[in-house]
């Protein structure tokens, strides 16, 4: 390999973007009934999405297939050469096979579509030449050709890989959207992680309750709330009448401020440097709103209300909660 050359790289990156651009705007036209077929062929199918695709495509089919199964359509990406020493047992004939190559004439997955074929599976090709043998095999054609490849020579797939990765997710959104999926539904196939957690983490998994919960009295002395938040390790405390009503907060920030202004703090009250009306927010919410609201006011607590009772909160809810959690 020789040495590199000097290019200009800005221009060429923005060639290659141009490129693929190009390739997917040209596909926007190529949506027709042979697509629609393809969607609800896969909606209506009591099995399985098994795709397949050799080399750059088999990588653009595994990414297919894992979109598909996070998206509430059940597949799998089944590497053709496995297929062909024992793995076309996963197939079941409720099943559909998508098949992605550019060329249509990957030696790998044509030695399979016979199998297919006597399954009487349905076999749906996305391919770049519509006459190659896997585009006449198929049931339903989807066709993606692009006019050139990125890669200056021709040969690297690039353009090519692109589009085919594009129909994919075009597919799957579009199933997505027609099974009526959800926010929840999405959150149930992605558990872990900050993103499933965001998604399914109510403030009610998450809050301090019962004797946790950090509370003082109106009439307590400032050596009690002192006590009180010490004790708790919050940094706050909610303060109470005598019916159990919420009738403010004392946070850390309150105390330095009032010790600022009252030099016979100890002797105060509760009720006389506590801050009313404190934020709220229901034990159903996401922990993630409850992160915003904390962002928005610039405040590191909640209380945590139920069935809109706000004057006597069930819990508390604090930043390193949240962020213990991994919500971000």
């Amino acid at each position: 390999m020789k040495s590199s050359k000097k290019i200009d790289v800005i221009k060429e990156a923005r060639n290659v973007l141009r490129i693929e651009a190009n390739a997917i705007s040209d596909l926007i036209g190529r949506i027709n009934s042979d697509f629609t077929g393809a969607v609800d062929l896969i909606l209506n199918t009591k099995g399985k999405v098994v795709v397949t695709g050799i080399g750059k495509s088999g990588v653009v089919g595994q990414k297919i297939a894992s979109t598909m199964a996070s998206t509430g359509t059940p597949a799998y990406y089944l590497h053709p050469s496995e297929g062909a020493h024992g793995d076309l047992g996963i197939l079941g004939r409720d099943d559909i096979v998508v098949a992605i190559s550019n060329s249509g004439e990957s030696e790998e997955l044509i030695r399979i579509v016979p199998f297919v074929k006597r399954l009487g599976i349905k076999l749906i090709a996305i391919v770049g030449n519509k006459h190659s043998t896997l585009g006449k095999s198929a049931d339903i054609l989807i066709h993606v050709p692009v006019e050139k490849e990125a890669c200056p020579f021709g040969l690297a797939p690039t353009a090519s890989t692109t589009a085919e990765l594009a129909v994919g997710d075009a597919i799957a959104v579009t199933l997505l959207l027609k099974r009526g999926f959800t926010k929840n539904d999405f959150a149930m196939f992605h558990p872990g992680g900050a993103l499933g957690k965001k998604l399914i983490t109510t403030v009610g998994d998450l809050m301090h309750k019962g004797a946790e919960m950090p509370s003082v009295y109106t009439d307590a002395k400032m050596k009690d709330v002192l006590v009180e938040i010490t004790s708790k390790r919050m940094g706050l405390t909610g303060v109470y009448d005598k019916k159990r009503r919420l009738a403010g907060i004392i946070t850390d920030g309150d105390l330095r401020r009032a010790l600022e202004k009252h030099h016979d703090l100890l002797e105060r009250t509760a009720s006389d440097i506590m801050t009313v009306n404190p934020k709220r927010i229901e034990r159903t919410a996401l922990a993630v709103k409850a992160l915003n609201i904390m962002e928005t006011y610039s405040i590191t607590s909640l209380f945590v209300t139920h069935n809109g009772d706000k004057d006597r909160p069930v819990g508390v809810i604090h930043l390193h909660d949240i962020l213990k959690a991994g919500i971000v």
